[in-house]
C-alpha cells in the first residue's frame, strides 16, 4: 500500500463559510473526484489528518465523508490507519461491460432515426474529446467520452434504462481513466470509434451502429484479463 502525498489547497478569495457546502460534502467531493480521475490510485492509503488539512476541515466531517465513500464501494476503512482506495477489480470491469452492452446496443438501435439535436450534441462532444486529447486531460476526456454514450442512451426514450445507465457513471469514469493510462493510444481509437458510431447514426444504419457500439464497449474487457 502506498501513502498519498499531503495535498495543499490554496484559495485566493475564500467565500464566507455560510456560502460553502457543508464540510463533509466538501471532503466527499474532493476524495471522490481524486479517486475517479486516479489522483488517488487503487492501493493508496488515505489518512484522515492529510485529508482534513487538504480540505481545511476538522477530522469529524472527514470520517463522515469516508464512511459514505466506503458505502459506495470506493474505499475500505481501517480503524486508526485510514482509508484504502480500492482498486478496480476484474469482476467489476466484467460486470460493467456486460451491463453497458445490454443497455447500449438496445439504446443505439432505438435512437435511429436520430433526431438532429442528438447528432449535433454528439458532434459537440466529439469536439470536446479532441480538445481534451490535445491537452492530455484524461479525466475530462473520460467525462466527455461517457457523456457521448449517455446521450445515445437518453435518446432511446426509456427513463428506466437511462436511470440504470446513470448508476454506472462513477465506475465508467474511473475505468475510462484506467483504460487510457494502460493504453495511451486508446484516446485516438476512442475518438475514431465514436466518429464511426456517429456516422452510422447520421446514415440511419441501426445495425452498423449496434455492431460498432458492441466492438467499442467490449474493448474495455481487456482490463479484466490484465492485458
Amino acid at each position: 500500500m502506498t501513502r498519498s502525498p499531503a495535498a495543499a489547497a490554496s484559495v485566493a478569495s475564500p467565500e464566507p463559510a455560510s456560502k460553502q457546502p457543508p464540510a463533509a460534502e466538501r471532503v466527499y467531493a474532493h476524495v471522490k473526484q481524486a479517486v475517479l480521475d486516479r489522483r488517488y490510485e487503487g492501493g493508496t492509503l488515505l489518512s484522515e489528518g492529510e485529508l482534513a488539512e487538504a480540505v481545511g476541515v476538522s477530522r469529524t466531517p472527514v470520517r463522515e465523508a469516508l464512511l459514505r465513500l466506503e458505502a459506495e464501494g470506493l474505499l475500505k476503512l481501517y480503524p486508526k490507519k485510514g482509508a484504502l482506495v480500492l482498486p478496480v477489480s476484474a469482476q467489476e470491469i466484467a460486470d460493467v461491460v456486460e451491463t453497458r452492452l445490454l443497455v447500449e446496443r438496445h439504446a443505439v438501435t432505438r435512437a435511429v432515426p436520430a433526431p438532429e439535436r442528438l447528432l449535433t450534441r454528439l458532434e459537440e462532444l466529439l469536439d470536446e474529446q479532441r480538445g481534451h486529447a490535445a491537452t492530455g486531460d484524461l479525466a475530462a476526456f473520460a467525462a466527455a467520452d461517457r457523456s457521448f454514450h449517455a446521450e445515445i442512451v437518453r435518446a432511446a426514450g426509456n427513463r428506466i434504462l437511462s436511470h440504470l445507465y446513470d448508476q454506472l457513471r462513477d465506475r465508467q469514469l474511473r475505468m475510462g481513466v484506467a483504460t487510457m493510462n494502460a493504453d495511451p493510444g486508446r484516446i485516438a481509437k476512442n475518438v475514431a470509434e465514436h466518429t464511426e458510431i456517429l456516422a452510422a447514426l447520421c446514415a440511419g444504419d441501426s445495425t452498423t451502429a449496434a455492431a460498432l457500439v458492441e466492438r467499442h464497449v467490449s474493448w474495455v474487457s481487456h482490463l479484466a484479463r490484465g492485458k
